[in-house]
């Protein structure tokens, strides 16, 4: 597996980015951050709603990482979390950006195909994925589950998802 430097040399400023999220907003990059944040060992229900347990794991996920504390979604909150997240621990299709897919397009490059490592899960990365799953004899969907990861690393099993407990101490809230 690759060091996290080694990841950044060949990804995008674009496949670090999204758009800026607020509590309350409701829009499909909501359900990406709360895949990222599941990715990272928060629990959440992934429903493209940023409530108010969303922005609660926002927070502490801001809070680990020396970031200022608001509930919004900017520049340094996805970087952080695109940067950070361990291959294996979210399901990758079409659209997905992060370190974890410029680890997937290196795999691939390894076993062949032909590639850009960019870190943005894009068409040739899509079709490059249904190729190694026709090849494998695999589900042909052009997403990449916990069964092409572990394909794709030769077989080893993958890294344990984080675990965070009792990140959210109070579900109901007065309000």
């Amino acid at each position: 597996m690759n060091t996290n430097s080694e990841f950044l040399r060949g990804m995008t400023e674009a496949a670090l980015s999204g758009p800026s999220l607020y509590p309350w907003d409701k829009r499909p990059a909501v359900a990406e951050l709360q895949e990222l944040l599941n990715a990272h060992g928060f629990k959440l229900r992934i429903d493209g709603d940023f409530g108010y347990i969303t922005e609660d794991a926002v927070k502490e996920f801001q809070r680990q990482q020396n970031i200022r504390i608001d509930g919004i979604v900017g520049p340094q909150t996805w970087a952080a979390l695109k940067k950070n997240i361990p291959p294996g621990t979210r399901t990758l299709r079409h659209g997905h950006t992060g370190a974890d897919v410029c680890e997937l397009q290196g795999l691939l490059q390894v076993c062949g195909y032909p590639v850009g490592r960019h870190g943005i899960f894009d068409e040739e990365t899509k079709q490059a994925v249904v190729a190694f799953q026709q090849h494998h004899k695999l589900k042909e969907c052009g997403t990449v589950d916990k069964v092409t990861w572990t394909v794709l690393r030769d077989g080893m099993p993958l890294p344990p998802s984080p675990q965070r407990s009792r990140w959210h101490l109070n579900t109901k809230k007065w309000w």
